[in-house]
């Protein structure tokens, strides 16, 4: 007889093709016998899945993700959860948070916590939040509702655009902040750290990759320094992630410069990088294939030459965090030039596993054109970074330490 769950996973969406490191990592809690269910706040919006997904046999629910679209089951929540012992408490912290971020989403966010509280079953006895801004307001309101502890994954986003008060207060028991935290960069643990009453309380768990579940690298010939070379990158069509920089360093690459560009990835800039393109010259030589499953981006690395991907500092303060595609190009030993911003410097160091840059479209196309011209150099990088992943980045280190965190986290209650 299968075991009731005794953790719900509190998620932005489910299942989403950008948060692949999110399915990974509950495909090998799922291995290592933990239950759990999922809790999303948002439906899903990709038309494709990845394989991942499929495997997690944990049930799904969806929170409203809009309160005015579920009045009834909205309203049965809160005049259920007002009987809930950590109810008063809860409204207050809730009404705090409130005088500081006076948004419909907080609103939001405290009415699917109250539907989250009521439906939870009963077996449930400890939340997990992925990602430290909207789904840990949701858990942690849910929490204190019902009386039980809650911790959180942080990752990017959310580290570097919440507000400094709030992530204090999630870091803080007094403030009915999380049993504990874990990060995927020693950037963001450092930071994360440095706001907590007990440093120790956050861990740091690289999301690695699962290489089983990934094919061997392809034999990759060596090219002549003229030939044609694929350039390809992943990643959403965002600020953080530098496109509009690379489409200008594309554009002053060397007119007899032979090469195409492979972009991966959906996002809200679609429309303006391709202007961009069009009008830096470019568009000709530039493939959008919009969003794709992991096997579809593994063979597209499989065929491309160099992988580029220019992240940088958005205006809000939005970074990456250590992009897993990174490791993902590295699985197939696929060349890459990447940026010094955040934690990719934890996996790439410049000049032994690969180019980093730093946020400046003539930097990156001077690496561009250098590896362009050495290909026994790009060998030596792609068999670095292969090596490096091998050897300290794998998963089962971190979903041991994680593992054991929501083993204690449940036996609380």
């Amino acid at each position: 007889m299968t075991k009731a769950p005794t953790l719900a996973v509190v998620v932005k969406g489910w299942p989403r093709l950008s948060e692949t490191f999110i399915a990974q990592e509950l495909l090998a809690l799922q291995d290592k016998g933990l239950q759990f269910e999922i809790w999303s706040l948002r439906f899903p919006t990709d038309k494709k899945t990845h394989p991942l997904h499929q495997k997690i046999t944990a049930s799904v629910k969806y929170l409203p993700e809009y309160l005015h679209q579920e009045p009834k089951r909205v309203w049965r929540a809160w005049r259920t959860a007002r009987k809930l012992p950590g109810f008063k408490a809860a409204y207050a912290m809730w009404r705090k948070d409130f005088a500081r971020d006076k948004t419909r989403n907080r609103i939001r966010r405290f009415g699917q916590a109250c539907v989250l509280a009521t439906e939870l079953p009963q077996s449930i006895s400890g939340l997990y939040a992925h990602f430290m801004h909207t789904p840990s307001s949701v858990a942690r309101y849910a929490a204190i509702m019902r009386g039980m502890d809650w911790g959180f994954s942080a990752h990017a986003k959310d580290i570097w655009t919440s507000p400094e008060w709030e992530k204090r207060e999630k870091l803080n028991p007094t403030t009915h902040g999380a049993a504990f935290g874990v990060t995927c960069t020693a950037y963001g643990a450092q930071h994360l750290r440095g706001l907590a009453d007990t440093p120790k309380r956050i861990d740091l768990v690289y999301h690695g990759l699962d290489l089983s579940r990934f094919p061997a690298p392809p034999d990759r010939p060596v090219k002549a320094p003229n030939a044609a070379l694929q350039f390809l990158s992943v990643g959403r069509l965002v600020q953080k992630k530098g496109f509009d920089r690379l489409i200008t360093a594309l554009a002053i690459l060397p007119k007899d410069m032979q090469w195409h560009w492979v972009h991966i990835g959906g996002g809200d800039l679609k429309d303006t990088l391709q202007e961009q393109a069009k009008k830096a010259g470019v568009a000709d030589r530039i493939t959008w294939r919009g969003a794709c499953n992991q096997p579809e981006v593994i063979t597209a690395m499989q065929s491309a030459d160099i992988f580029i991907l220019p992240s940088r500092i958005a205006d809000d303060g939005d970074r990456d965090g250590l992009p897993n595609v990174l490791m993902e190009a590295a699985s197939q030993k696929l060349p890459i030039i990447s940026t010094d911003v955040s934690a990719i410097p934890e996996f790439i160091d410049t000049g032994s596993h690969g180019l980093l840059v730093q946020d400046d479209p003539t930097e990156l196309a001077a690496a561009i054109i250098d590896m362009a011209l050495h290909p026994e150099k790009r060998a030596g990088f792609a068999d670095a970074a292969f090596m490096r992943l091998t050897t300290d980045f794998g998963m089962d280190a971190g979903i041991t330490k994680l593992t054991a965190r929501l083993q204690t986290l449940c036996a609380k209650r």
